[in-house]
């Protein structure tokens, strides 16, 4: 159906003003995924206003191009500074500066770029083939279905950090406390509030991203003053591509499974791009010959959570165009925007509006296209930070964090939050505790225990209910066979060790 109104969705897409638009909201994405604590949430949301003004195309188009082109962006303060521009580029920051500080920032910058682009175009086409039949997918998807997803981002939360298993579960369980801040989602009296005001909606994650990973950096290059290893310029920016092809085609297999994990995760309500970019990492190191160099500059796993990144987001659009059903915070600003617009998202708006959703899916596909150019040019502008000593860009980078998380609620409790799980990150690091496991238990802590409670009412308390289910049990499957297959070949291997045959 959507191939009949390709012609007049060229039309509407091909035009100087929807250039114009989406040249200018790429720059404006750049610019605000790649300052630590600026998210894609908030570019988008600050666009809202303009697309008032905007016909229905247009305004769809600056919030998807500012969106793809935020997540891809805030790559580039992980793999310089070591901080992350969004919660998706948590998962695979040490990788990123690791590459960095072996001088292969080009290499590391170049994958990201082209990585997302695949992962985002992949996600797009799947959106235009795929739409409604995936769409019905996520609707069988019940609070069994979500636990068992969220402690699959749990377990992949373990499985990632480069420290030992014990270490990596009391990271996660630190994670966990700090997520049971705030209102009891059952009983909706206060927890661990310490009866300030300012924690009854729960730690800010933003905050808490920005200080456990700027704030440690920060202390070490103050306390420490060692200069890291000097990184290799880029030089012209095309350079980056050298060597790429063989990276990226070495790792094909990777680039479509974690394309495919990013979409399929992207689809299911609340998500997003950030847990999908988790899970793919923990997947592909789970999968790697070489799962030991994961975290200390893995191309491989950087290849897979990159492609999922942008793939979760396109994904995410599946069930917000088909059902109205929002996958992540941005589609559910897509979603207000469409309304306003009078396309009331539904299975109806495909037969009443086919022109416009057609050039609304031809976006997505350009907005993806043109990471690979802009970032380009993102990357060489913002590779100059190179050549500035650490010590000095400090200052600046302390005060982009405190204005990071103070504008997320306009509140000093922000910064206070920043600072306090800062240096327990700190400490955390210095005594081999990773810091990955604790940022993904403060994302899923409060989405396990919704999902866990309303289970356990849903089905009176019974734990036979997480298991009845098909998709469920696949999922508690898939769990259970992550959790036993490495303690099997731990018993394995220690048994030949002690001369014993494994029976």
């Amino acid at each position: 159906m959507i191939f009949q109104h390709l012609g007049a969705a060229f039309e509407l897409v091909l035009t100087w003003n929807m250039f114009l638009i989406m040249f200018s909201c790429a720059l404006f994405g750049l610019f605000v995924g790649s300052v630590p604590g600026l998210s894609a949430t908030m570019a988008t949301a600050m666009l809202v206003p303009l697309t008032f003004f905007m016909d229905p195309v247009p305004a769809i188009a600056a919030i998807v191009t500012t969106a793809a082109m935020a997540i891809f962006a805030s790559d580039i303060p992980a793999a310089l500074i070591r901080i992350p521009g969004t919660a998706a580029s948590a998962a695979y920051v040490s990788d990123l500066n690791a590459l960095t500080r072996a001088g292969k920032v080009g290499r590391a910058l170049g994958i990201s770029v082209t990585a997302s682009a695949i992962g985002g175009i992949f996600g797009s086409l799947v959106l235009i083939f795929a739409a409604p039949e995936l769409a019905l997918v996520s609707l069988n998807f019940t609070s069994f279905e979500y636990f068992w997803l969220a402690l699959l981002g749990l377990t992949a939360a373990v499985m990632l950090g480069s420290a030992s298993i014990l270490k990596s579960l009391i990271a996660l369980c630190i994670g966990l406390m700090i997520a049971s801040v705030g209102m009891d989602t059952t009983s909706g009296l206060p927890r661990f509030t310490f009866g300030l005001t300012s924690l009854l909606d729960g730690v800010a994650f933003v905050p808490a991203l920005i200080g456990m990973f700027a704030i440690p950096e920060l202390i070490r290059t103050f306390v420490h003053r060692d200069l890291p290893p000097p990184a290799a310029p880029i030089g012209n920016p095309f350079s980056l591509f050298r060597g790429l092809g063989g990276v990226l085609w070495r790792h094909k297999t990777n680039l479509a499974r974690s394309s495919t994990i990013g979409t399929i995760i992207g689809i299911l309500p609340g998500a997003g791009s950030d847990i999908a970019s988790w899970i793919s990492y923990a997947v592909s190191k789970r999968f790697s010959k070489k799962p030991e160099v994961y975290g200390d500059g893995s191309e491989e796993g950087l290849v897979d959570a990159c492609a999922a990144n942008n793939s979760a987001l396109s994904g995410a659009y599946v069930p917000a165009m088909v059902f109205g059903i929002p996958g992540d915070s941005i589609t559910a600003i897509v979603i207000g925007v469409l309304y306003i617009k009078g396309l009331n998202p539904g299975p109806m708006v495909f037969l009443t509006s086919a022109d416009t959703i057609a050039a609304i899916f031809l976006v997505f596909l350009l907005a993806n296209i043109l990471i690979v150019p802009l970032g380009l040019l993102a990357i060489g502008f913002a590779a100059q930070v190179l050549r500035v000593p650490k010590l000095v860009l400090a200052p600046m980078i302390l005060g982009f964090c405190i204005v990071g998380s103070y504008s997320i609620d306009a509140s000093a409790s922000g910064v206070v939050i920043m600072v306090v799980l800062g240096v327990l990150a700190y400490l955390m690091e210095e005594n081999g505790f990773p810091v990955a496991p604790t940022i993904l238990g403060i994302v899923m802590g409060l989405l396990v225990e919704r999902n866990l409670v309303t289970s356990l009412i849903k089905s009176d308390g019974s734990p036979l209910g997480f298991f009845e289910r098909p998709i469920a049990a696949g999922l508690a499957l898939t769990v259970a066979i992550i959790w036993i297959v490495p303690v099997v070949l731990w018993i394995r291997r220690r048994r030949k060790k002690s001369g014993e045959t494994f029976v």
